[in-house]
């Protein structure tokens, strides 16, 4: 690949403005930017969860895929038109969910997000996607977008919370169960 970025700073972007992979100027806060800008921001919220000691080798394996799989899901937002994310990613998150979903038990209530740190981590990656999510589906109102990205990032949120869950177990901690307030 050579050395792209020998330079880190280009001042192109002071004026507010950002440059898409097709070499297009466009707003910093456009759907398009916000989109991906969120993906990235959901990729390093999975960084946080991996620099976690003593993740179990399946959930470490698959997060490291899913960073690299985000990583294309940014190039495919950021070049209109481009897709890359495909239903056999969508179908590979679903198969690790289901693996580990099998030795939870049921979930009758809500659960607060934390309980351990990697738990936490987890579930602030979660929230994240499912922003990213919702950024990605902004921009689909505007202009076409790969319709699996959306099934993907919806998956991976529901992945993201049951690995918050595994996580939460092999630390020893305790799940603490959401306790409504009852209305007035």
């Amino acid at each position: 690949m050579g050395n792209r970025l020998t330079k880190i700073y280009t001042r192109t972007g002071d004026d507010g403005t950002t440059g898409l992979a097709t070499g297009e100027r466009v707003a910093k806060d456009c759907p398009r930017v916000e989109a991906f800008g969120t993906v990235d921001e959901l990729n390093s919220c999975i960084g946080l969860v991996l620099a976690t000691a003593g993740l179990p080798p399946l959930i470490r394996d698959s997060l490291t895929g899913i960073q690299h799989r985000l990583f294309d899901l940014g190039g495919e937002l950021a070049v209109p038109g481009r897709d890359v994310i495909l239903a056999g990613d969508t179908a590979a998150l679903e198969a690790v969910l289901d693996e580990l979903n099998a030795d939870l038990p049921p979930l009758r209530d809500f659960v607060l997000p934390g309980g351990t740190p990697g738990a936490a981590a987890c579930h602030l990656a979660r929230a994240v996607c499912r922003r990213a999510e919702r950024r990605v589906i902004s921009l689909q109102r505007e202009e076409p977008v790969n319709a699996e990205a959306v099934r993907y990032l919806n998956r991976l949120s529901d992945l993201l919370f049951v690995m918050a869950r595994v996580l939460c177990r092999a630390d020893g901690g305790t799940e603490v169960i959401w306790k409504a307030r009852p209305a007035s």
